[in-house]
């Protein structure tokens, strides 16, 4: 093997984590060129779409699930590229025909964090909001477990790339804070550490949320390697590289997602802990505002027998 396309969408984030593969590949194969091929995504032209309601056909008309990764399928079935670069939690739980979930990077910190304007916080809430603010977030996940939390909110659809949010939170008198993963923030070279996130012309607040508060998506904090089934080289090649625990995690989750019926905007949180070698799934199903959530919990060696458990107490 000479050489690799990786393709991925154009965002600084979907490059930033493509440049983690190429990197990661380099250094497992330093004979092995690994170029990169950037694509817009149905989720990429359509900023005027809901992306739940895009999905849920409410909007006036039925999208594909796969928002943010058809059209690297699409090339990769058609052998324009070697390897599709994901952010897992955007991928369907159904790979197309022909297409396997090859190798998944070690994963980052999955939780959620919450930016905040200062100015509008109060700080003896565990949400550090005053009451009646509002909250950015595309996420019917995020949405409901807010809500949960502090049935006195209120939230708000956003759309763009994560510059593009933290500009509308700026812009925005009448928004108070906003909803964004760690993982993705990290990766754009934010420095977390202190307890802020600037940008030109504004200074947020920032309170992780973690499992307590608010559990992650399905995938969240993993990049995922799709590769075509058929392709024993690249299979192999990118093997190499698969970190085995990260793997097994999400294995469960989006099995567990799969067996609820649920895609990438399902509002199910989930997160995945190991301990000597027994890996324990907990999620949360929040299916309406106002309704008491279904939790479920279960642990196993076997990550398939572990997401059942857990979507039997679901459903």
């Amino acid at each position: 093997m000479s050489g690799l396309i990786l393709g991925t969408r154009g965002s600084a984030l979907a490059l930033a984590q493509t440049h983690l593969v190429q990197a990661a590949l380099a250094a497992a194969h330093p004979t092995v060129a690994a170029g990169i091929r950037e694509f817009k995504t149905t989720g990429d032209k359509r900023q005027d779409l809901s992306l739940s309601s895009a999905v849920h056909g409410d909007a006036g008309e039925q999208i594909d699930k796969g928002l943010f990764t058809k059209e690297l399928e699409v090339a990769l079935l058609a052998r324009e590229i070697d390897v599709a670069i994901h952010s897992l939690k955007d991928l369907p739980t159904e790979n197309p025909p022909g297409l396997v979930v090859a190798a998944v990077l070690p994963r980052a910190n999955p939780e959620d964090v919450l930016i905040f304007k200062v100015a509008a916080a109060d700080y003896r809430e565990a949400l550090p909001l005053a009451l009646g603010s509002t909250v950015a977030t595309s996420s019917p996940r995020r949405q409901l477990q807010l809500l949960h939390r502090r049935p006195d909110l209120r939230v708000v659809d956003i759309r763009g790339n994560v510059g593009t949010r933290l500009e509308k939170l700026r812009d925005r008198p009448e928004w108070s804070a906003l909803v964004l993963a760690r993982a993705g923030l990290e990766r754009l070279g934010f420095d977390l550490s202190s307890g802020f996130v600037s940008i030109p012309g504004a200074q947020f607040g920032l309170r992780s949320l973690g499992a307590d508060l608010m559990l992650p998506a399905v995938g969240q904090g993993a990049i995922a390697l799709q590769v075509r089934a058929d392709d024993t080289a690249t299979l192999a090649a990118v093997a190499v590289i698969n970190h085995a625990e990260t793997f097994a995690s999400v294995t469960a989750e989006r099995e567990l997602l799969r067996r609820l019926g649920g895609g990438c905007q399902a509002p199910v949180g989930v997160t995945s802990t190991w301990r000597d070698g027994e890996l324990t799934l907990r999620a949360v199903n929040h299916r309406a505002a106002g309704e008491a959530p279904r939790i479920g919990v279960a642990s196993g060696r076997d990550p398939l027998e572990v997401a059942a458990a857990v979507a039997t107490q679901l459903l």
